[in-house]
């Protein structure tokens, strides 16, 4: 090889080192920026909706148990009905005329390694009939590895189902609707988060559970009409937004309860 041919690979190579780091500054100035934009005015709280809900229908109550990071918990609902939780154990107990005992176990914030967390937290022997999962939009905003978010989310799906719950994964979000992040960087989680979403259904289903593509499903309401399915911080859904995702999780929701029901009726001893 040449001489000059060794100086125009270095010189290339020194060229995308400085491209590689600029792009890198760029896109963490507008996290920043994004970060600032949408603050915290909800707080970290969530509104606490776990009760029995439609307590006068008839039958033992369908037992719902919803695990995941702040859409999970509902934080950005105004009230406990409007939670995700609190619409899927609504709608749950309307279709299945059967009252439905929500407990929500997710925390705002989590990523799918905290799962394992909020499954340690539960009541010894508690083991629902249905747990709804939603997590993996903090897993793309801390750049967590898509691997390793699987990982944890199938060791939690094949935790549950050992104990017969039956499972839905909520897929993550399409992230590229969030507003108030700055192009390019919006650009680039909306393409993981798309990634992330696929590998979790992928997951989901290979471990025994049943997953809801909510990008495909409502992802379009929140590009088309962000000002009503977003809530005040333009990050986290707003009662609306509650309303649409927790249609779309609800039919797989109920076939998931009717399933366990079933298999349990059948191992119960004559």
């Amino acid at each position: 090889m040449s001489r000059q041919y060794f100086v125009a690979f270095a010189a290339i190579g020194a060229a995308s080192v400085s491209a590689a780091v600029g792009i890198r500054f760029v896109l963490t100035r507008q996290a920043a920026i994004a970060r600032r934009r949408i603050g915290k005015p909800l707080g970290e709280q969530s509104i606490d909706a776990d009760r029995v809900w439609r307590r006068a229908l008839d039958g033992d109550p369908v037992q719902l148990l919803v695990l995941g990071d702040s859409v999970a918990a509902g934080l950005g609902a105004e009230r406990r009905k409007e939670t995700l939780g609190g619409r899927l154990a609504k709608g749950m107990a309307r279709r299945m005329r059967r009252p439905v005992r929500l407990r929500t176990a997710a925390v705002v914030g989590a990523e799918s390694p905290d799962l394992a967390a909020q499954l340690a937290g539960l009541p010894d022997g508690y083991a629902p009939h249905v747990a709804v999962i939603v997590v993996g939009g903090n897993d793309v905003t801390h750049r967590l590895p898509i691997a390793v978010s699987t990982q944890h989310l199938r060791d939690t799906i094949l935790h549950l189902r050992r104990q017969g719950t039956e499972v839905v994964v909520g897929t993550c979000p399409d992230l590229g609707a969030l507003r108030p992040v700055p192009q390019p960087l919006r650009r680039l989680i909306s393409s993981v988060s798309r990634r992330l979403a696929e590998a979790q259904a992928e997951t989901a289903r290979s471990a025994g559970a049943r997953p809801v593509d909510l990008r495909r499903a409502v992802g379009p309401m929140f590009f088309d009409d962000p000002d009503a399915m977003f809530s005040l911080d333009r990050f986290h859904p707003s009662p609306l937004g509650y309303r649409r995702t927790a249609e779309v999780l609800l039919p797989a929701a109920c076939l998931a309860a009717e399933a366990a029901l079933s298999s349990r009726r059948q191992t119960v001893p004559r």
